[in-house]
This record gives structure tokens, sequence and C-alpha cells, in this order.
């Protein structure tokens, strides 16, 4: 079996993370029917994910918390940009669940108080929590 012997930065760590679950959601989307597609570079357009049905496009921010507490207060990291996000998805690293929100103008809030939809990491729960959004 290989091994890996290279120890990444904190950092990169962090970054590496977060990707994972920018392509875990693809992968959500992709098994319940949509088309995504991922930007080359979302610096300061705060979109991981771009979604369709064909039809009607969706952009998307995918988010991880490094917390298993669904009260954890998120930050609004899309109000001073002119990007129209339509959906926002936090993750918990330590849990397995997440949200699938509408973005909020004010500048935070508490993440199960969005009027969003929890799920849990599996495939028929984040279908149907999308479903409901």
């Amino acid at each position: 079996m290989p091994l890996k012997t290279s120890v990444l930065a904190s950092e990169q760590h962090r970054h590496y993370q977060s990707h994972s679950f920018e392509q875990y959601a693809a992968s959500l989307f992709m098994n319940d029917g949509w088309e995504v597609l991922v930007p080359a570079l979302d610096h300061g357009r705060k979109t991981d994910l771009v979604i369709s049905d064909g039809q009607v496009f969706y952009r998307v921010q995918i988010k991880s918390l490094e917390t298993t507490d669904d009260s954890v207060l998120v930050k609004n990291q899309w109000k001073n940009t002119d990007t129209n996000i339509d959906y926002v998805i936090y993750f918990s690293q330590k849990g397995n669940w997440g949200y699938i929100i509408k973005p909020f103008s004010c500048n935070q809030i508490r993440l199960n108080a969005a009027g969003g939809q929890r799920f849990h990491k599996h495939q028929k729960h984040f279908s149907q929590a999308f479903a409901k959004i």
C-alpha cells in the first residue's frame, strides 16, 4: 500500500480540505442529476460551483467549518461583492452534517437559524434537503 511521506503545512492542508469539500459537493450534485461546472478561478467572485438542470444556472459557494456545533456563527463573506450567489453550502469538517442556505444580507447569523436545510453527509439526505430549499 502506498504511504504518504510528506506533511502539508497547516495553511496548505486547510486549502486542500476546502477543495475536497467542493469536490464532494460537486459529486453530490452530479449524483442527483445536476450538470456541474467548476470555475477555473473564483477569486473574489465567491462562486465555487455552477449547477444547471439544462435550463437554469445557479451559483453555489461551498464552506467548511471546523466544528460539530450547528449553532455556530457564520459570517457573510459575499456582502461587499457584486456577486449574486444563489446558495451557500456549509459542511462540518468534524461532524456528519451540513447546511444548505440562501445567502443572507446581515453580517453574521447562527447557522441553524438561517432558514436553511440541515442534511447528513449522504446522497439521499443532501438531495432531499436541496429539493426543499
